[in-house]
């Protein structure tokens, strides 16, 4: 769990929000708390997914790729043309 850096009532997170935004932004973490309690909800920073295969940006995948050696794997497990 993340520290909280900064910790500020619903109002004052209501009032101040793009100013949290970019505190959130540079790395810190806010607490919203209701009155003059504890935190209850945290603002965090999004995590971005990773892309996976964003190396391939740009492959073409032929039209036949589900049945590419198809004919190949048959033959393999059904031992025919041995």
């Amino acid at each position: 769990m993340s520290v909280i850096d900064h910790v500020v009532t619903v109002h004052e997170a209501k009032s101040q929000l793009s100013r949290l935004i970019a505190e959130v932004e540079s790395g810190r973490t806010v607490g919203i708390a209701r009155g003059k309690g504890e935190p209850t909800v945290m603002l965090t920073r999004a995590v971005k997914p990773r892309r996976t295969i964003g190396w391939m940006s740009g492959t073409k995948v032929p039209a036949d790729f589900d049945s590419m050696g198809s004919n190949e794997i048959t033959e393999m497990f059904e031992g025919i043309g041995n």
